[in-house]
């Protein structure tokens, strides 16, 4: 009868493992979002759904992958007050160190 309990919490314990496994990629996981919004734009362009119903579902799609992405974006340019104040380049490989400025 032990073995038997204990068979069954092992073989429900994998199971739920998995199961939070699967959760948890699909929750980290923006693929599925971007198809849904792929769908939602073919949808729109064949009329099937309204351009006001296809912007709402859209901005809750791109805050929902950007949410999956760590929520953080770049800004554009201008905006924000941040600007490129210069940019260094090196050779990998090349130190300068033969060569006279």
């Amino acid at each position: 009868m032990i073995l038997v309990d204990s068979l069954l919490i092992g073989g429900l314990r994998f199971v739920l493992d998995k199961l939070m496994t699967a959760v948890d990629a699909e929750m980290t996981d923006d693929g599925a979002l971007r198809a849904q919004l792929l769908e939602a734009q073919v949808r729109r362009e064949l009329g099937e759904m309204s351009e006001e119903d296809y912007l709402e579902l859209e901005a809750e799609l791109l805050l929902r992958i950007q949410e999956i992405q760590g929520g953080g974006r770049a800004p554009i340019a201008g905006e924000g007050g941040y600007k490129v104040a210069g940019v260094e380049a090196t050779i990998a490989g090349d130190d300068h160190s033969d060569r006279e400025g």
